[in-house]
Parts: C-alpha cells; structure tokens; sequence
C-alpha cells in the first residue's frame, strides 16, 4: 500500500541527486510533490521526470525570501505541508589554512540558514503529524579534511534536529535527520576511479550507497510508519561510520 497517499510532501533542494530520488519515491507512494532548485531547467526537468502533477519551483534556499514564497505558494495550492524535506546543500573543499570568510558564509547560508528559516516559514503551513527530515551527512561527526565546513554545518543539522524535537513535539511535528555516506549520483560519476575506490574502501558493504536507497530511508522517517521516531539520526552508510 502506498504511505504518502494524501499527503503534500515539499523538498527543498529537490532537483537533482538525492533530493530528486526522493521527490520521486515520495510521488511514487502517492503524494503530492512540490520540489525546489535554483536553475529552472532542472526544476523543469525533474518535474516533468516525476510526473503525477509534481510541481517545481524555483527557488535559492539561501535566500529567506524564497523560502517564504515557497511556503506561500505551496499554502495557496496545497493548502498544507505534510511532509517537509529540507535537502539543499553545497560541499566544496578548503582547509583551515586556506579556507576563506566567503566559503564559510557560503556553506551556512545554504545547508544551515535554508533548514532553519525554511522550517520556519514552512510552520504556518504544517499541522499536526507533520515530518521534517533534514538531510545530513555522516560527516558530522566525523574528521573530513578538506571538507571540515561542510562537516560542521551538517552537525549543526544534527544539533538542531534534537532542539527542533523538543520545540515542536507539542505541536504534533516530528523532526528526523537523514545521513547518508558516499553516494553514487550524478555528480559523483565525475569522480575519477581510484577517488571513488578510495571512498568505498572503508564501507563494510563495498560499494556507495544509491540514491534510491537514501530515498527510501527519507520516506520511511516521513511516513506513519515513524510515527514514534523523533530527534532520530538514520545512517544509510553501508555501515561506514557504525564500526
């Protein structure tokens, strides 16, 4: 049986890589799916890829303004989020000693800022037995050079997933963190071999993680199959970081 069925399901970053396999699981199971990106014609793209009247909208989840015309606009359609996926990143490299104010300020507007003022916008429009799964990373606890910013904005998703618990479990709202380890989109096909070796060889399963296998992960946190399960950190690692 399908989970999401009558169900609105938001992701933010939804376009491409993760966020799009799980805007697409979540159709799937029969909800109905707004997704975000900065670039029109991967919004336009993944829209038209899932189908079953998903809808993208552009959006830079940077800007707190977007945000908030996101969550006007899926109130007006939808009139209400059920399922709330928070899924915008960047990853870019820099160590301490050459890592720069524009980097750092880059990475916590949108991996921290987005999630925080996007759940916030997204309040109004969320009722009781709302999910919101926050994407994170394995990397949050873990020493990452040269990756270390990226590192610590997902920790403070962490962080903020056991504060957010406590704020809105009154309200009927459970927060979740989704982390994923080395996982083999797109984006990582431009990975040159032995650098993708590399990343596999501490996994206990051999072999990255697929985006569909995060996807599902995702949907089963925002599902009434989790209905119990809050401030939880879900690894879908291949056992990277559990041994």
């Amino acid at each position: 049986m399908a989970r999401m069925v009558d169900k609105v399901a938001l992701v933010v970053g939804g376009a491409k890589g993760i966020g799009l396999a799980v805007a697409e699981r979540l159709a799937i199971e029969g909800a109905s799916v707004v997704l975000t990106g900065r670039r029109a014609d991967e919004v336009e793209a993944a829209a038209e890829r899932i189908g079953r009247g998903a809808r993208g909208l552009v959006a830079d989840a940077a800007l707190q303004e977007d945000l908030c015309r996101v969550m006007a606009t899926v109130q007006e359609t939808h009139g209400r989020i059920d399922a709330l996926v928070l899924n915008a990143g960047i990853s870019e490299p820099a160590t301490l000693r050459n890592g720069t104010a524009e980097h750092f300020d880059r990475h916590f507007a949108v991996n921290v800022r987005g999630a925080v003022f996007g759940l916030q916008a997204a309040l109004g429009v969320m009722g009781r037995g709302g999910s919101v799964v926050l994407m994170g990373s394995i990397a949050d606890v873990m020493g990452v050079t040269p990756y270390g910013t990226y590192a610590a904005t997902k920790a403070a998703l962490r962080s903020y997933a056991r504060t957010w618990t406590v704020e809105l479990a009154p309200q009927g709202i459970r927060v979740n963190v989704v982390s994923p380890g080395p996982t083999d989109t797109a984006m990582m096909a431009s990975v040159p071999e032995e650098g993708r070796a590399a990343l596999i060889a501490p996994i206990p399963l051999g072999r990255m993680a697929r985006p569909e296998e995060v996807a599902a992960a995702t949907l089963f946190l925002l599902s009434d199959e989790a209905s119990f399960v809050a401030g939880a950190e879900l690894c879908v690692d291949g056992g990277m970081r559990q041994i």
